[in-house]
């Protein structure tokens, strides 16, 4: 299939420099995709017709984790005093043009960071961030938290029903997803956590792929991070 079939999404573009070198992301339209759905199917009906010989499958870990069952009714998270103060913490700009999302800035958000990287795991995270942040490190936390703990969102879609009303939980070994989807599909494959921040993977096939090449390909997120309904995406080294 040809390249003018693809359409970046909104604000986003289909190509990037990333070294010298010119790659096309490659974003793939699907039907809304729920936890009842199976990966492998998925990825046969929508991304299989339009492999290349060396393309790379970068995936979403929305939606590995999402056909996991990987998500959690927000009325059933139970906030402790820890999360609750935590949360207060977290700058999320709501209530003016720099909203990105409320992120772990709610009690709900970062108790379940809590249960994924463990009370003093947590303790020793925020103690870290509270002293470098003033000097104007950022990041330390999720360092120290994890990346699991990091890939939580809360909630998982501000616009898709019935999801704007749940989290989303970290994906179950995406190393091994993505080491089962290059094993079918012959296609090394990368499981990323993207955003306006940035990117990092959960998992990647094998080290023919670099993590930061991941990061550079996926810099401003070409797959968006509201309903563009794209959680896949092919990338291609441009001829």
């Amino acid at each position: 299939m040809q390249n003018q079939t693809f359409k970046p999404n909104p604000k986003k573009t289909l190509e990037i420099d990333v070294r010298g070198e010119t790659y096309l992301r490659l974003p793939i339209k699907t039907d809304i995709i729920t936890e009842k759905d199976n990966l492998m199917d998925l990825l046969e009906k929508y991304v299989a017709p339009h492999l290349l010989p060396d393309d790379n499958i970068f995936i979403s870990e929305k939606v590995v984790a999402l056909t996991q069952g990987q998500i959690i009714n927000l009325n059933d998270v139970k906030t402790s005093r820890l999360a609750k103060l935590l949360a207060k913490k977290v700058k999320t700009n709501y209530g003016n043009k720099d909203f990105r999302g409320f992120g772990h800035g709610t009690p709900m958000a970062m108790e379940l960071v809590i249960r994924e990287a463990g009370y003093f795991r947590v303790l020793l995270a925020a103690a870290v961030s509270a002293v470098t942040r003033p000097l104007g490190i950022k990041g330390l936390f999720y360092v120290i938290a994890g990346t699991r703990a990091k890939s939580i969102d809360c909630p998982m879609s501000f616009l898709i029903q019935p999801y704007t009303h749940y989290a989303k939980l970290p994906p179950i070994n995406p190393q091994r997803v993505s080491e089962e989807i290059k094993e079918k599909f012959g296609t090394e494959t990368v499981i990323i956590d993207a955003n306006y921040l940035g990117a990092f993977a959960l998992g990647i096939s094998s080290k023919k792929i670099k993590e930061k090449f991941t990061q550079e390909v996926f810099r401003d997120n070409p797959l968006g991070q509201s309903d563009e309904l794209t959680p896949f995406c092919i990338v291609r080294k441009k001829a």
